[in-house]
């Protein structure tokens, strides 16, 4: 299957420049493919490392954004998980180990952990056969809140692999190898993944071949994000199973609709507009919802605040709204705690957070 990246002419990326004489430049396109051993141009067999170690940072994401399920999604700042990477002779040439895990629910068996998985695609990418190596994860992100938690952890790990052996992997390599570890861990989906590498807002074209478009927020334009976490747990299955099998034309033209608006407020900077549509989603949510004690009441109490609108992040239970201004953004968060107390007695805690437009990255190198 291949695969296909595109960035609209928005945001440029990383990668080669591309020389336009059209006054309206056509978007990049960079087509990759999902086997591991094609690059191009082809990898030197077995890259020397270009450092004893990196620390790599993630950020977390909110997937699908009301309307947009599983194709839209974004990252958001301050939240997120970190993994180091270090060369270990005691470990076999091309293996890797985990170390350490900073939360005793994960698997230290590197084929069971989220960013075990994705490291070893990205080694597999990179082809490296002459070093061990040995990760560490610390996970600033909880389990199960909706916060793309385990993309956050493969994103973090494919950078640091690739930072090691000096950076020859593309931004569609390391989702490729990211999707890798979410295929086996939360299902075949890019609506987390993709915007923790990336960053900012990106939304997913295609599957099947994957195809990414990057969604340019405007810098000038002030965007927050109150996330409301909830002490509870949904497991992804169970919020899967409670999708219908079908839907009705008038749900889907609406839907689509709202989705169509969103993307147009999100390059526009209009966020008023953004939280309308996040606020629409006649399919899934309404499905989702009653599955989180307290969560129709507290996107009630969001909009009542002030919110432009409310929704599930990705599979829940984090409640999602969005606002212009900070201080705003902190009153909507008690407003949500105190819903989520008072309409399904569940514990909350709040965050407001911008969005992040950098995605994965490397924080430290040592030589």
């Amino acid at each position: 299957m291949a695969a296909l990246c595109i960035q609209t002419p928005f945001k440029p990326l990383t990668f080669p420049p591309h020389t336009n004489t059209n006054p309206k430049p056509k978007p990049t396109i960079i087509r990759c493919s999902t086997k591991a051993s094609i690059s191009n141009p082809p990898l030197a067999l077995d890259p020397h490392p270009q450092y004893s170690s990196v620390v790599s940072f993630a950020p977390a994401s909110v997937a699908n954004l009301g309307p947009g399920f599983d194709f839209l999604g974004c990252a958001v700042s301050g939240l997120g998980d970190t993994v180091t990477l270090r060369i270990d002779h005691q470990v076999p040439p091309g293996h890797l180990s985990i170390s350490s895990v900073s939360t005793r629910h994960l698997s230290t068996n590197p084929l069971f952990n989220c960013a075990g998985i994705a490291a070893i695609s990205a080694m597999r990418r990179l082809r490296v056969r002459s070093h061990g190596l040995s990760l560490s994860l610390h996970k600033g992100l909880p389990l199960g809140s909706g916060l793309g938690s385990s993309a956050a952890s493969a994103a973090a790990a494919a950078v640091a692999v690739n930072a090691l052996f000096g950076d020859r992997l593309s931004a569609s390599e390391l989702i490729l190898a990211g999707l890798d570890s979410e295929a086996k861990v939360s299902g075949y989906h890019a609506d987390n993944i993709a915007p923790a590498i990336m960053g900012g807002f990106v939304l997913i074209r295609s599957y099947d071949p994957l195809e990414l478009i990057e969604l340019k927020f405007p810098e000038e334009k002030e965007l927050f994000f109150v996330l409301v976490s909830p002490e509870f747990e949904v497991p992804t299955k169970k919020m899967r199973a409670a999708l219908p099998a079908e839907v009705g034309m008038k749900e889907h033209v609406w839907n689509c609709s709202q989705a169509g608006g969103l993307v147009a407020a999100v390059l526009l900077g209009d966020v008023e507009g953004l939280g309308k549509a996040l606020s629409a989603d006649r399919i899934v949510e309404p499905r989702r919802a009653p599955l989180i004690p307290g969560m129709e009441g507290v996107k009630r109490a969001a909009i009542e605040a002030g919110a432009f609108g409310c929704t599930i992040s990705g599979a829940g239970p984090t409640a999602v709204a969005v606002t212009d201004e900070e201080e705003k953004g902190v009153r909507i968060g008690e407003s949500m705690v105190e819903a989520f107390w008072r309409e399904g007695m569940l514990k909350a805690s709040a965050a407001v957070q911008r969005l992040d437009r950098v995605g994965a990255r490397v924080v430290s190198r040592s030589p």
